[in-house]
């Protein structure tokens, strides 16, 4: 190359740069998204501080892209309403639009919306959903449901098995069971147990008969309502583990939504230690998530919250006590601030900056090449 063709060439990509021009992201063949219910930048900073030094970090501080997501519902006609709640958001996270406080993955006039979920099912690829609350409880409904309260978890455990989503593990059992099962929510004779068996799924009610399955669908419900988050139950960890295992081997790549669901319990109860268990909790999830992703390399991890609950501020200590900091809680319900937003692998760069919790859904699908409409 001639020194005028070299020169010419660096003014050309010097051009480019300065007019905001930037590199493609690279396409992951799999999306593991993981949601916070309730964690705002406190939790994640009470979660350090409860592993004893300054210094401490958790697991997804080793992500490599950050920014901050804003989380408000659909304002309403008669009112603008800032705080959101975890269907709405849920919805938003799922589906790129914004609706209702209360809806699941549908808008007000009815209309129905695609979810990424089901944008990546319809692409090949296999399908999951994670939690430590029941399976049917808004955050995971508002990836595979459609219903227009998120009240409604019994017919959202019915639309799951419509939809044949592939791995579905948490709590929830009473959504499935006959109502002449003691313990059932439902109001009819369904036997959602048995007609996921007929449609190829194998059951688990306990962590040893999840570790025996190594292939195919998975119906897990380790409790009849949420999870206790105690052995002898798996853990948040254990479950995702597995369903990384099991959609892992699809040639054609997975999209899985993780929850740490009741980091959202502790901050609603103004409880410490429980906010503080389910954040640790959470993390290990995390870990197990990027662990998968970077022995791959195809792998994208996306991290956030459906909104902050709690208010919760770390302040100086009470006077007269030897504890280094004190909580203070602003309310017993959620907040409208901002929440975290971290990613790591292929496309993670797309993450970062401050985003409406509508990008994130929008974005996973231009990485995966899936369509929303």
């Amino acid at each position: 190359m001639t020194r005028r063709r070299l020169v010419l060439t660096l003014a050309i990509a010097l051009v480019g740069l300065q007019a905001g021009a930037a590199p493609r992201a690279k396409a992951p063949k799999n999306v593991i998204l993981l949601i916070g219910d309730g964690m705002g930048f406190a939790q994640t900073t009470l979660g350090r501080i409860a592993l004893g030094t300054n210094d401490a970090t958790l697991r997804l501080d080793s992500m490599s892209h950050g920014g901050m997501v804003k989380t408000y519902p659909l304002d309403t006609p008669d009112k603008r309403v800032v705080i959101t709640d975890s269907a709405a958001a849920a919805t938003a996270l799922a589906t790129g639009h914004k609706t209702k406080n209360g809806m699941i993955a549908m808008l007000p006039d009815g209309a129905k919306l695609k979810t990424v979920l089901e944008a990546a099912q319809d692409k090949g690829k296999r399908v999951g959903l994670v939690t430590t609350v029941t399976i049917s409880h808004a955050t995971p409904a508002g990836f595979g449901a459609h219903v227009p309260s998120r009240g409604q978890e019994t017919d959202i455990a019915a639309q799951y098995l419509d939809r044949k989503i592939d791995v579905l593990l948490g709590g929830g059992e009473a959504m499935f069971v006959p109502q002449s099962v003691a313990g059932s929510k439902r109001k009819d004779d369904r036997d959602l147990l048995a007609e996921a068996r007929r449609l190829g799924y194998t059951v688990a009610r306990t962590k040893d008969e999840m570790d025996r399955v190594h292939s195919g669908k998975i119906l897990g419900l380790f409790a009849m309502e949420a999870m206790k988050t105690e052995p002898p139950e798996p853990s948040l960890a254990e479950m995702t583990a597995k369903a990384l295992d099991l959609l892992g081997s699809n040639k054609n790549g997975f999209f899985l939504m993780s929850e740490g669901g009741q980091i959202d319990w502790g901050s609603h109860a103004n409880n410490g230690p429980m906010t503080v268990k389910q954040m640790l909790d959470f993390d290990a999830a995390i870990g197990v998530a990027l662990d998968f992703a970077r022995k791959r390399g195809d792998t994208l991890v996306v991290l956030t919250a459906d909104h902050e609950t709690g208010g919760l501020a770390l302040v100086g200590a009470t006077a007269g006590t030897t504890a280094p900091y004190s909580m203070a809680w602003g309310s017993k319900g959620h907040s409208a601030t901002v929440v975290p937003l971290l990613a790591d692998g292929p496309g993670a760069e797309l993450f970062s900056g401050v985003l409406n919790n509508t990008d994130i859904p929008k974005r996973i699908a231009k990485l995966m090449g899936l369509n929303l409409n």
